[in-house]
């Protein structure tokens, strides 16, 4: 039922009132001695007396008595009006139509009550509002439409109306929601030259599957056919088929509304080639640089994918020059006959703009200056769209904010000024852990302290550990200070007391206790590299006992159970991630060395790491992640024990027991670390259905590799342990999240393997 014709009731009685009135209630014209109003129960009299065009004392008439009747009924309020006239006194008598009191669903499990109450509201029925039977029919048909949405097509709603006290009424929405309805069958019709099942991969719906349970895939939605549709578009368009069209889809449900059928009628058309590439319109002189940005060549097969990329490279180039509206459009004119197209990119690079403001929001604890010395757009320069993506990369990487919006309206009445927008959504950034640790190594870890990376929304760093785990004792105290100086200079700070003992699978016992304390300077020296120094002091103590393993025996023996250290470092990162929270496209890089030069210990490590991201598509990503560790001793002294390398369960080679691999102690089998260290992983990332509003919630699937060498060994990548499996990843409101199911693929007769992994903290 239209809009139009749910009103059309209403109308004839409004029509049908205001014409009858006057005649059933015809009176004279007279002086008004007093007015008078019943049948109101929840109206206000004045309500009332603000819609009559007399008062008291005034001259009344038939007209104004039909203006008035006229006016009560356009309000909405009223179901009847009448004016009645008794010894000069005026008396409007009314009948109101009922508020609602309350709306209450049965047997809804698919939605949430506020969110569907919030949906109806928007169409008009809410509490507090006047019942109107239209606007109840106009509800219902909204909620069967979010249950369609969801492919619930056998949903059944039957409204109740309740009459209550003074004029109200409850409503009650008795929903059947029945089974979902899954697509039974896809058909594309018309294709030719591309065969049907390497079309039918390219859709996003699909028929039931092993995954489909996951992924919903075959629930029927038309927001997914149409881009579907699109993708199909996109396939063929990138292929030279330029005149490729999608008649209208046809969708079919079966009588008992469980099983959908969808057929795509397709014309596939001709494929063209590029017959020339051209540039028209105002190019600024830039002919030459724009031309070089344009990627589809003559003689190539036509490919949309090709002219938007161009399309886009040379908005961005005049973006960067401050035309924030440039418009880019590509024309092809076809040649049916020679199936050959000549392409035209027109160029309007339309006013250049500078930057007015830069507008921070959102930030309800973090102050605007940590946020502003992030950004590489300045108020009153030009525009340029690379600075602010820069800018935008750079507050994510910060690891503060769940979400970051930039946004760059035009000024209004300026033709050259455009404001910078950004609203970010800050997640928790401080972790408090009091006994809720534990780990699968580790067992429970009994801890506690504070931890704020943005402590009072500084920016600055600080934190207080104290760690009773079995196998690593902590008590450290650390703050980071990331702008010391204005030129962003940071300066890290520690002082610390650990104790570290033999994993839980381990015979042999020792125990191995370290008092330091550290500084440590980064100096930026790009947008996205640094580079560290600092120096830290370190008090070695290694305690053995009758049980100890006999490289701890021989090394105490040979070195004494002391030693002092004084560590100079050196490091370098490059960091163009598109997020330190949940990244998703972009490289990391990390370089460092160590040394002790002075004190009881000569030794020297290097390590370096790579990560890369690629977005496979919008939601899948797949992260590689490659680390080298390099560890030995000189002077005459060997690698320190206290200093070794270990590898083996989460954030190294998972499906193998934590701190597992490597070279084994003579004397019990253990596993003592080693000096080497190589590790390689690639995950395949993807976000958890429904979850879009908590980026950092995904699961994935891995390939791990790695090992652990000794000193005297030399990295054999033939040793190197392989696993695989699936794991999900959270930065859930208690702390980081990890599990991780995996399955040891080469493991040697003395690994130690294990399939399910976790840790968790807890976070405030």
């Amino acid at each position: 039922m239209t809009h139009r014709a749910r009103r059309l009731p209403r109308l004839l009685t409004f029509l049908l009132a205001i014409s009858v009135a006057p005649l059933a209630n015809a009176f004279d014209t007279f002086v008004v001695r007093d007015i008078r109003v019943e049948g109101i129960q929840r109206t206000e009299a004045g309500t009332v007396f603000g819609y009559l065009p007399v008062k008291v004392g005034d001259t009344f008439s038939q007209e104004q008595a039909t203006q008035a009747i006229r006016a009560l009924f356009g309000t909405g309020f009223f179901r009847d009006v009448k004016i009645e006239v008794e010894n000069d006194v005026v008396v409007v008598v009314v009948d109101e139509r009922p508020a609602i009191a309350s709306i209450d669903f049965n047997g809804m499990r698919e939605f949430e009550a506020a969110n569907v109450r919030k949906s109806l509201a928007e169409v008009g029925f809410a509490e507090a509002r006047i019942f109107d039977r239209a606007l109840l029919e106009r509800a219902e048909q909204e909620l069967k439409r979010q249950y369609l949405a969801r492919g619930k097509y056998s949903v059944e709603i039957v409204p109740t109306i309740t009459p209550l006290e003074r004029n109200r009424v409850g409503i009650t929405f008795d929903v059947f929601e029945g089974d979902v309805a899954h697509i039974a069958g896809i058909k594309i019709i018309g294709a030719k030259a591309i065969p049907e099942k390497e079309l039918l991969k390219m859709l996003q719906l699909s028929t039931p599957g092993w995954l489909t349970w996951y992924t919903k895939a075959d629930q029927y939605s038309r927001q997914k056919l149409q881009g579907d549709i699109e993708a199909l578009r996109s396939y063929y368009m990138n292929r030279g088929y330029l005149e490729f069209n999608v008649d209208s889809p046809q969708v079919t449900i079966s009588p008992d509304r469980k099983d959908i059928f969808i057929t795509l009628s397709i014309t596939e058309g001709e494929k063209y080639t590029v017959s020339d590439v051209k540039l028209s319109g105002e190019l600024l002189g830039l002919d030459d640089d724009l031309r070089k940005l344009i990627t589809v060549k003559p003689e190539e097969t036509f490919s949309a994918e090709k002219v938007n990329a161009s399309s886009k490279a040379i908005t961005d180039y005049l973006g960067k020059l401050g035309y924030a509206f440039s418009n880019v459009n590509a024309n092809p004119v076809v040649d049916r006959e020679n199936k050959r197209a000549d392409l035209t990119f027109f160029v309007d690079p339309n006013r250049r703009v500078y930057v007015r403001r830069v507008n921070i929001g959102g930030n309800t604890r973090t102050r605007d200056v940590v946020i502003r010395r992030e950004m590489r757009q300045f108020e009153s320069a030009w525009y340029d769209a690379t600075k602010i993506q820069l800018s935008r990369d750079r507050v994510d990487r910060l690891g503060y904010f769940q979400n970051i919006n930039i946004e760059t309206p035009p000024v209004p009445g300026t033709p050259d000024q455009v404001d910078v927008n950004v609203t970010v959504q800050e997640k928790p950034t401080g972790m408090i852990n009091l006994g809720a640790g534990f780990s699968s190594t580790d067992k429970v870890v009994l801890s506690a302290g504070v931890s704020q990376d943005n402590i009072f929304g500084s920016g600055t760093t600080a934190g207080i550990e104290l760690n009773t785990g079995k196998t690593y004792r902590t008590i450290a105290i650390s703050q980071t200070n990331p702008y010391f100086t204005q030129d962003g200079i940071s300066r890290s700070t520690s002082l610390y007391y650990r104790t570290l003992r033999p994993l839980a699978i381990n015979r042999g016992d020792y125990r191995i206790q370290t008092m330091g304390a550290g500084i440590t300077f980064g100096v930026p020296f790009t947008e996205t590299q640094r580079v560290f120094f600092g120096t830290t002091f370190e008090a070695n103590d290694i305690t053995t006992y009758d049980n100890s393993p006999q490289r701890y025996l021989d090394y105490v023996s040979a070195f004494g159970p002391r030693s002092n250290a004084v560590i100079f470092s050196v490091g370098w990162s490059n960091d163009r991630r598109d997020s330190a929270l949940a990244p998703t496209r972009g490289t990391y890089q990390r370089a460092a060395a160590e040394s002790s030069l002075f004190g009881d210990l000569r030794y020297y490590k290097a390590s370096y790491q790579h990560q890369y991201f690629w977005p496979i598509t919008r939601d899948f990503t797949l992260a590689l992640n490659g680390q080298v560790d390099y560890g030995k001793g000189f002077a005459g002294k060997p690698y320190p024990l206290l200093k070794n390398l270990y590898g083996g369960g989460i954030g190294s080679v998972r499906g193998y027991e934590g701190g597992s691999l490597g070279a084994r102690d003579p004397r019990y089998g253990d596993s003592l670390g080693g000096a080497k260290r190589v590790i390689a992983s690639a995950e395949l990332q993807l976000p958890f259905p429904g979850t879009q509003q908590d980026r950092t919630l995904r699961w994935f699937t891995f390939v791990d590799a790695g090992n652990v060498y000794s000193d005297e060994q030399n990295i054999n990548l033939g040793e190197l342990r392989y696993s695989t499996g699936l794991g999900l990843s959270w930065q859930s409101p208690i702390g980081p999240l990890k599990i991780s199911i995996g399955k040891a693929i080469n493991p040697k007769p003395q690994d130690r393997t294990q399939m399910f992994q976790f840790q968790i903290g807890t976070g405030f």
